[in-house]
């Protein structure tokens, strides 16, 4: 692996709109990544494991929960401090990113916004510090873009309930200490429930053979008559609507992440071009090479401030889902042509662990399937424009 000398691209000076909590925050994250993280994560892709001693570091930095108050154990920061860190974490890659804001997003965000007071002292902290750490439990074997049609659900028992089901693709489900899972009552109603490890019947087994997200733990949550208090229950809000709010907050985060993935794959590209010598020049003095570059800083620049705006929004409490939406297909399909682009450009090297390139390229196939897809945001797009809705 090569040194990480990545510095950050800035073509049109948005950090004059950052405050300076925000590049602070931003820079030790940057700092933190190229010391702890870029010299292991050739490797840790490569043998498909996630490097859990990462996790106090990001816990240290903030990644965890950064928006979540300090009452909870949380840094009580705003939205773009969340997204910078998002961007941070995913410019080295999206495995790392994926860990942080399925935690912040998924797990942390569900027991702040909907959980009981009790809940939220119980494991807010713990997960803040990364001395826990959660999954998400919404999507199924058969119900993926269709969430609401969902077959696991539960039945009341005295004092606890008796969950059974299962859910797939499932960030950090091998070595989670919770989950939240969304599960039908008897009467069809969508739930949150706690499912703590250790709970007879609940099991994580590892999805093995990815080719994305290597760096990540992905598997699934067998639920077999498994008993869980009804304390464990998230008694402020029900329905579908409870999980999609969640998402929203994930896919916010994916659109920050993205830029970086982008900007990494930018970096190298142009580093490399300027180093590349063939007929006597670096390809970098080449009209194509330098029309491919023009090209990728002008949809990263575009892109920032899409999402620095929707930050704004976010921090107003004014951004819609719609609105999410447009910018985690935008930005992850941006990303994803960049990393193709800037593959080229390095050709047969393009492919090779000495850059990460590649791993970038394979990593966002999965982004830009998982928190929804591009069509579906699509479609999430063309309701919100048209009113009218082309789902089924």
């Amino acid at each position: 692996m090569r040194t990480d000398l990545y510095s950050g691209h800035d073509y049109y000076n948005m950090d004059d709109l950052l405050t300076e909590e925000h590049k602070l925050i931003r820079d030790a994250a940057r700092e933190w990544v190229k010391k702890e993280v870029s010299p292991i994560i050739e490797d840790a892709a490569e043998n498909q494991v996630f490097p859990q001693h990462l996790l106090p570091g990001l816990g240290a930095i903030g990644a965890f929960g950064p928006y979540i108050p300090e009452q909870y154990g949380g840094a009580g920061l705003d939205q773009i401090s969340y997204g910078l860190l998002m961007q941070e974490l995913e410019r080295c890659d999206s495995g790392l990113r994926s860990t942080a804001s399925v935690q912040t997003s998924l797990v942390m965000y569900p027991i702040w916004k909907y959980g009981s007071e009790e809940q939220k002292m119980k494991y807010l902290p713990k997960l803040a510090t990364g001395e826990w750490i959660g999954c998400f439990g919404l999507t199924e074997p058969d119900h993926g873009s269709n969430p609401g049609g969902m077959v696991t659900s539960y039945v009341e028992d005295g004092d606890d309930v008796i969950l059974n089901g299962a859910k797939m693709w499932i960030s950090n489900a091998p070595f989670a200490e919770i989950a939240v899972v969304w599960a039908k009552n008897e009467a069809g109603r969508i739930h949150g429930l706690i499912v703590e490890r250790g709970m007879e019947g609940f099991s994580t087994p590892t999805m093995k053979g990815k080719w994305s997200l290597r760096a990540s733990d992905t598997g699934e949550l067998i639920f077999d008559n498994v008993r869980v208090p009804k304390a464990n229950i998230l008694p402020e809000k029900s329905g579908l609507g409870a999980p999609l709010g969640c998402l929203d907050s994930a896919r916010y985060g994916i659109a920050w992440g993205a830029i970086g993935a982008a900007l990494d794959c930018y970096d190298t590209a142009l580093r490399y071009s300027k180093e590349r010598i063939q007929f006597g020049k670096p390809i970098a003095a080449f009209q194509l090479q330098q029309k491919k570059l023009a090209e990728m800083i002008t949809e990263i620049t575009k892109a920032q401030f899409l999402t620095l705006r929707l930050g704004q929004l976010r921090n107003e409490g004014k951004a819609t889902s719609p609105q999410i939406s447009m910018a985690k297909r935008n930005n992850v399909d941006m990303a994803i042509t960049i990393a193709r682009e800037a593959r080229q450009m390095l050709g047969a090297m393009g492919i090779m662990n000495e850059y990460p390139i590649m791993r970038h390229m394979m990593n966002l196939e999965s982004v830009i399937t998982y928190e929804g897809t591009h069509d579906i945001h699509l479609l999430i797009t063309g309701m919100d424009i048209t009113g009218e809705n082309a789902f089924k």
